[in-house]
């Protein structure tokens, strides 16, 4: 592998080329992008999927600005392709703009961070005062903008108003890039002000993208389709490409051929099954067997295998879905047990309502990578199969859930189950233990190799609400092994625990009861209780949790 490594974060085309940093060659984009006929193109993809690094791409190679971006491009695909693609190489002035920023708390706020993308574009722009084609009124402009002086109108018509300059400059029409453009109105329906967020872009992206004759071709990214409707109602000539589509369809994330040479070139082809498993699984179009880039650079950065695939921020919506969101539940819990589910899909999200509308969710959810088609059912009704796409995306589902279900079912009855164990109400403690095991894993799939360390991790997840009066110690040497799970308290006259989780298992025990002989048996020829005692605590109750499936029995002595 002749390269400096993997640029972990590394979204800008030209700094990656410069520090040679392994790329993987996505360049025949741009040659799509120039074959595609219309003059607004949309193109939807997860998150972290390299839309940033594609729009990075397509800037360098079209700006006109860069006479020596051709060296960026050497030995990669786009350079090898007829003169139609390569005479495009620096032949247009080039808008590149984010709004991956723009996720202010309030309508206010929101338009100070509208006023900061705009003025980054400008920035770049500032040349134009000294252009002897642009009159003075329009320099103003620049100056306002530079200053952070323009008013509400003005920030609405700031990027049509700069391709009439670059136009005019140049004389030659505009490539306007607009990375990222759904994160505002995401951001401003979890906030609480999208009714005006979209008053705001509908007037924005109207006056941009409508009858401009400064265009040559808009090319926008986003992990959602928003309706049309409700922000681009005003742009013609506009065409959406989502994960259902075949165009651009192996673009974006790592293609098996692809994964094929970097698993050759990095030299993990003993991890290659559990790669598949944990990050492959996403289709686009009729691409199976597409690998989550993100996840993909940053295992291969520190040769774990882990969910790398997470930002606590781009998950709000999908929370905020599911938190209200009764009508899922059932088929959340299939999709966590590896079923495909039939479901419509709308991929035209309808933001607002969108957690009482079931058509909109799934489609939500498809799109931004929580799923993938498994099966086509009816095109015409947009009837898909989908499933959960591996085994990373599965823990990340599996969080959400299990916050849901935090929020949801436990709620302030957490409190009062503690209270009933530290004050040794035990037989109040274990009816509404059994009432939330029944509860919780009606949302969750337990598989048989994993139940044990499921029912531990839920009861200690549990008990972190009394951190401010216990230490809670897991898997830790007592005596001559190594107990579950042992609740300190931190006065020592207060009530000291050890807690003993078995999975009933079918070929050695037959009852739940045998279980729990054998749970008492363990804590007490390995002494589980001896760090405690040696330590001066002397009221400690040992409590055995047995399980079989979804039924619970607990014993205290």
């Amino acid at each position: 592998m002749v390269s400096n490594g993997i640029g972990i974060g590394e979204s800008d085309f030209k700094s990656l080329r410069l520090k040679n940093y392994y790329y993987i060659d996505k360049t025949m984009y741009i040659k799509d992008i120039i074959d595609n006929s219309s003059k607004v193109v949309l193109v939807t993809r997860p998150r972290r999927f390299g839309k940033t690094l594609n729009m990075s791409m397509l800037k360098y190679y079209f700006d006109c600005r860069q006479k020596d971006n051709r060296e960026l491009f050497n030995g990669l695909k786009i350079l090898e392709q007829e003169e139609k693609y390569t005479s495009k190489l620096g032949a247009y002035p080039v808008i590149y703009m984010t709004l991956k920023d723009v996720t202010e708390t309030t309508y206010e706020k929101m338009l100070l961070d509208m006023k900061t993308a705009v003025l980054g574009v400008y920035r770049e722009c500032r040349y134009l005062l000294k252009s002897d084609k642009i009159y003075d009124d329009e320099k103003q402009l620049i100056e306002d903008i530079l200053w952070c002086r323009e008013d509400e109108v003005s920030l609405k018509n700031a990027i049509k108003e700069l391709t009439r300059m670059l136009y005019e400059h140049y004389e030659k029409p505009v490539i306007l890039l607009l990375d990222e453009y759904d994160v505002p109105l995401q951001n401003a329906y979890v906030e609480g002000f999208y009714d005006e967020a979209v008053k705001f872009f509908k007037t924005f992206y109207g006056v941009t993208f409508k009858d401009n004759p400064y265009l040559e071709k808009t090319v926008i990214t986003g992990v959602s389709r928003v309706a049309k409707e409700s922000i681009f109602s005003g742009a013609n000539n506009f065409d959406v490409y989502t994960v259902l589509d075949n165009e651009f369809a192996d673009d974006f994330g790592i293609t098996e051929e692809e994964m094929e040479k970097v698993i050759e070139d990095f030299e993990v082809q003993d991890d290659k099954e559990e790669i598949k498993r944990w990050y492959d699984g996403y289709k686009i179009g009729n691409v199976e067997g597409i690998y989550n880039p993100w996840s993909i650079i940053n295992y291969l950065n520190k040769k774990e295998l882990m969910p790398y695939w997470v930002n606590t921020s781009s998950n709000d919506l999908i929370k905020l879905i599911l938190k209200n969101s009764e009508t899922v539940k059932e088929k959340i819990e299939r999709l966590l047990k590896g079923e495909a589910i039939e479901v419509k899909i709308d991929l035209e999200t309808v933001i607002v309502g969108i957690e009482n509308n079931e058509d909109n969710i799934w489609g939500l959810m498809l799109g931004t990578g929580y799923l993938k088609v498994e099966e086509t059912v009816d095109v015409s009704e947009g009837i898909y199969k989908v499933k959960l796409p591996n085994y990373e995306i599965k823990l990340l589902f599996s969080q959400i859930i299990d916050d849901w279900f935090r929020n949801k079912v436990i709620g302030n009855d957490l409190k009062s189950i503690l209270k009933d164990l530290v004050t040794l109400n035990l037989s109040e403690y274990e009816k509404k233990f059994r009432i939330l095991v029944k509860e919780m894993f009606s949302y969750m799939d337990v598989g048989e190799n994993t139940a044990e360390n499921f029912y531990h991790a839920f009861v200690l997840g549990m008990l972190v609400g009394l951190k401010d009066s216990y230490y809670v110690n897991s898997n830790r040497e007592s005596g001559i092994g190594r107990y579950d799970i042992m609740l300190e308290p931190k006065d020592k006259n207060g009530n000291s625990f050890i807690m003993e989780f078995k999975v009933m298992e079918d070929m050695e025990e037959k009852t739940i009861d045998e279980t729990i002989e054998n749970a008492k048996k363990q804590i007490e020829e390995k002494g589980y209780e001896q760090n405690l005692r040696e330590r001066g605590f002397t009221n400690i109750t040992k409590m055995v949790y047995a399980f079989k499936g979804k039924e619970v029995k607990m014993e205290v002595y």
